[in-house]
């Protein structure tokens, strides 16, 4: 999908951020395959009951959060879980038993995730050796949950869990019905890795200036996305941001007029819910401004502000990347001139 040459795979890499792959402990973080669980046999009503036991069998604590969080019924209440359960495997109003066969069909094989998880983790835990290592579960959602950390994170695992039914690609018919079209972008199986590692980073990384100005959000999430599309180095910069090819051209080539409007504006240091709303959320535009544009734009000029500043900084890497929460002192070192 992503052929043009300024975001060609493998351009994100800066070497001096890693040693060579060898050189770098080997993490296997373990996905938990509950959507093959639950989707492993044809059930009737003669077996759904021995299904839900099969379930609490296979991982007990996922059930249970997925009876009482996703499906919202107690846990304690096994005969009504089945029953939820047996009406969502075979349900012919939302077309969820189509769903979910096309979820059982994609997600035959994952290693190609697993591969690139992997080594994204042990590029993280290079980085960061104390941070606790993902357990990732798939599951079937509903079109409920894309991703969600499903319980809090111990001193050495935290707990992913992916909806692989919002993973069927951009074009599945059925999610005319639930989302917009500029949220079906991203809404493919090769999106997952990028999915955990962003949401890893900012769970673990969290905003903490003191300041709540348009720039140092920016900032701070140009921190997240640049740090994230160098530890998945084989990823498109528009992959990472979560653009199509024609969102990222658009922005290129108006980049020095999107800084002109935020300086005019003088929007960088404002502090109003509204204007970070437009810059900083997911949209079909930013409306401050065009709506020519893609969303996110705010996170896009941040990110352009800190690939700068690194490539200024030639001594500094990724931890103190990450570590510096003086938003001002990036910008003005950064000589960002677009």
């Amino acid at each position: 999908m992503i052929i043009s040459c300024f975001i060609v795979v493998s351009c994100n890499r800066d070497n001096r951020y890693f040693p060579p792959e060898s050189d770098i402990e080997k993490q296997y973080i373990p996905i938990i395959r509950y959507d093959s669980a639950m989707l492993s046999t044809n059930v009737d009503t003669s077996t759904i009951k021995a299904l839900v036991d099969n379930l609490y069998g296979y991982d007990s604590e996922f059930t249970s959060f997925y009876s009482e969080q996703i499906i919202g019924i107690p846990t304690t209440d096994t005969l009504t879980f089945a029953d939820a359960l047996y009406s969502f495997l075979t349900d012919t109003v939302y077309s969820f038993n189509i769903t979910n066969q096309k979820e059982k069909e994609l997600f035959s094989n994952i290693d190609s995730i697993r591969q690139e998880i992997d080594i994204a983790f042990s590029r993280i835990s290079h980085l960061y050796p104390q941070l606790p290592k993902p357990q990732i579960t798939l599951f079937v959602s509903g079109f409920n949950a894309s991703l969600l950390f499903w319980k809090e994170p111990t001193a050495d695992t935290d707990y992913i869990a992916i909806g692989t039914d919002m993973y069927l690609g951009k074009d599945y018919e059925y999610y005319n019905r639930v989302v917009y079209n500029y949220q079906k972008i991203t809404m493919h199986k090769q999106s997952i890795p990028i999915d955990v590692v962003s949401a890893y980073m900012f769970r673990h990384f969290p905003f903490s200036s003191s300041k709540n100005r348009l720039i140092d959000n920016m900032i701070y999430r140009g921190k997240i996305m640049y740090t994230v599309s160098q530890i998945l180095d084989t990823r498109s910069s528009a992959d990472v941001m979560g653009y199509s090819n024609e969102q990222w051209q658009w922005c290129e080539k108006n980049e020095s007029k999107v800084w002109r409007m935020m300086m005019d504006k003088h929007d960088l240091f404002k502090t109003e819910s509204l204007v970070l709303t437009s810059y900083l959320n997911d949209g079909p535009f930013t409306a401050e401004i065009s709506q020519d544009s893609p969303g996110r734009l705010g996170t896009w000029i941040g990110w352009r502000i800190v690939e700068s500043y690194m490539k200024t900084n030639k001594q500094a890497d990724l931890v103190q990347l990450l570590e510096e929460n003086d938003a001002q002192k990036i910008l003005e070192m950064s000589n960002y001139k677009p």
